[in-house]
C-alpha cells in the first residue's frame, strides 16, 4: 500500500483497538489495554498517533506514548503498524513529541531500549541521541540489558527542519 500522507495527532479512544493490535505485533511483553487507558488520563503522558491519510477512517500507522515531567521529556513507547515500518512513520512520531516537549518547555529528552533493538538505536541516534547508560537485565521477558539514551533538546536534530509536504499535523 503507497502512503500519501501521514497526519499526526492527539490518541483517541477510538484508536484502542488499533494501538492495540500494533502493540501486540511489536513487543514480546506488550502493555495491557488497561495501561493504555491509564495513560490517556494521566495528566504527564502525552499521546500521540500517525494515522493514514486519505484512507477511509483514517487506520492509525504508530503511536508513540512519553511523559513531561519537570523540564523533561521521557519516551516510554512508540511502535509502528508492521505494514508501515521503513515509511518514516516512527520519525514524524519522534519529531512531533519532541516539538510538543519543547514547547512546554522540556530541555532534555531520555529513553531506554533493548541493546538488541538495532532500528530503534539507528532513528534516536539520527536526532542526535547518545548513549548515557546501560541498565542491565532491565526488560524482564528476557533479561536484556537497557541501552540509557539522553538527548539536550536544544541540541537535537530534526532532520530536515519541516515535514514534507505529505505531512499534516491535526
Amino acid at each position: 500500500m503507497k502512503m500519501d500522507h501521514i497526519r499526526i495527532g492527539e490518541c483517541e479512544e477510538g484508536d484502542m483497538r488499533e494501538i492495540m493490535e500494533i502493540e501486540r505485533d511489536s513487543f514480546p511483553s506488550p502493555w495491557s489495554e488497561n495501561l493504555f487507558r491509564r495513560e490517556l488520563t494521566n495528566p504527564i503522558a502525552r499521546m500521540l498517533v500517525g494515522r493514514i491519510d486519505p484512507l477511509p477512517g483514517k487506520p492509525v500507522a504508530g503511536y508513540i506514548v512519553y511523559w513531561r515531567v519537570a523540564d523533561e521529556m521521557h519516551l516510554h513507547n512508540i511502535a509502528v503498524r508492521k505494514d508501515q515500518r521503513r515509511k518514516r512513520v516512527a520519525f514524524l512520531l519522534l519529531r512531533e513529541a519532541i516539538r510538543a516537549s519543547k514547547s512546554e518547555g522540556a530541555r532534555w529528552v531520555t529513553l531506554e531500549v533493548r541493546r538488541s533493538n538495532l532500528p530503534a538505536q539507528n532513528l534516536y541516534e539520527k536526532f542526535g541521541f547518545s548513549v548515557k547508560g546501560v541498565r542491565p537485565g532491565y526488560y524482564s521477558d528476557t533479561g536484556e540489558d537497557a541501552l540509557i539514551f539522553w538527548a539536550d533538546l536544544d541540541r537535537i536534530r530534526a532532520e530536515g527542519g519541516h515535514p514534507p509536504e505529505s505531512v499534516k499535523k491535526e
